[in-house]
């Protein structure tokens, strides 16, 4: 094995990106290094190239950045006794501390000291990537390398959606960027209906009603809380799903919930939001949720249970397989909005 190996590295505290040749990870005695067969650019990641206010904060270059993938175990630590080369895996990216309130008591993917993997250290735009047992997740060989390397993204969505009931449901997924649409995606799955899309790019729109949604509302054109309450006999949804981050798209999100219904917020305002807390939330009953990461490791059981009953079709939602060399052109994809999920190989191409 080579000592060295090609990378997206965020090198200067600046926008952009460069591929470079960095050292191979030398792992300790309780650390796994994974040969990486697929990688996924996620919003975060787009956040880090352009280096807005976030990134600056956060990271510190030189990093190499990536936290959706998979790939094959190629060397194990001393102490390492739950995996061996050869094996076929993912991980939780985020890196619990283990002594924080939340870690032990059963919260651990809200742990206060979390670090992530391609964010706070080196992740997997490279041909491999270093990560602790603890956080392995072993893939079961029916899943295909595709859906394998977007289990993170589709963790958050499991996440939300199956937060409380959801069969026999009417839900309305507000902004339907990669995770709303896998949300879309996972309800259908888990039977609920009808599913309401709430979303303003055409691109996105045609992938949502691919993906399952019943009506496509766009809140440039229409009054979408009026529109939902048309489809749902003027009750609400029993479920929303809010996924955009947009403030007039979480405000929407809370006025198109049922009286006691349930509203889970994944999206990522960039400022404070200002709420009808009395109409929207108290006088309603509501139930409002936030969602962050994916429960430690019970979400990533009932997804790999969701993907092999071959009950979610994903392929849709993967519009684009690059090298990773090609990684500025993947990013030029999502910045405008005519791509979902864009792939990074490697070794050049798809196995």
């Amino acid at each position: 094995m080579s000592v060295t190996m090609q990378a997206v590295v965020k090198s200067q505290p600046q926008p952009g990106a460069d591929i470079l040749q960095v050292a191979v990870p030398s792992v300790g005695p309780t650390e796994v290094l994974v040969r990486v067969q697929a990688a996924s650019i996620c919003g975060t990641d787009l956040h880090i190239y352009r280096w807005d206010r976030w990134s600056a904060r956060r990271v510190h270059p030189p990093l190499v950045f990536g936290h959706e993938f998979c790939g094959v175990v190629e060397q194990v630590g001393a102490e390492v006794t739950t995996v061996q080369p050869g094996a076929f895996v993912s991980a939780e990216m985020h890196v619990a501390c283990g002594r924080c309130y939340q870690c032990r008591t059963g919260q651990s993917h809200i742990c206060q000291n979390v670090r992530i993997i391609g964010i706070d250290t080196d992740g997997c735009f490279a041909e491999f990537v270093r990560i602790p047992e603890t956080n392995i997740w072993k893939i079961d060989p029916a899943i295909p390398v595709d859906y394998a390397a977007i289990l993170d993204p589709l963790g958050n969505a499991v996440h939300a959606v199956l937060a409380g009931e959801v069969a026999g449901m009417s839900v309305a997924v507000v902004g339907c960027g990669p995770i709303g649409l896998l949300a879309i995606a996972v309800a259908k799955a888990c039977g609920a209906g009808p599913i309401l899309a709430i979303e303003p790019h055409p691109y996105r729109q045609k992938l949502a009603e691919r993906v399952g949604a019943a009506a496509v509302l766009d809140p440039s054109k229409t009054d979408v809380v009026a529109e939902v309450l048309v489809l749902t006999d003027q009750v609400g949804a029993d479920v929303v799903l809010e996924m955009s981050g947009n403030s007039q798209g979480v405000r929407q999100a809370f006025q198109m919930l049922r009286r006691g219904g349930r509203l889970s917020l994944l999206g990522i305002p960039s400022k404070p939001v200002e709420l009808d807390l009395a109409n929207d939330v108290i006088f309603k009953g509501a139930v409002v949720q936030g969602i962050n990461g994916r429960r430690v490791f019970e979400t990533w059981y009932r997804m790999q249970a969701l993907l092999k009953s071959g009950s979610l079709d994903l392929s849709p939602l993967i519009t684009d397989r690059l090298p990773l060399t090609d990684f500025k052109r993947g990013v030029e994809l999502l910045l405008s909005g005519n791509a979902s999920k864009v792939l990074l190989y490697p070794n050049g191409s798809p196995a």
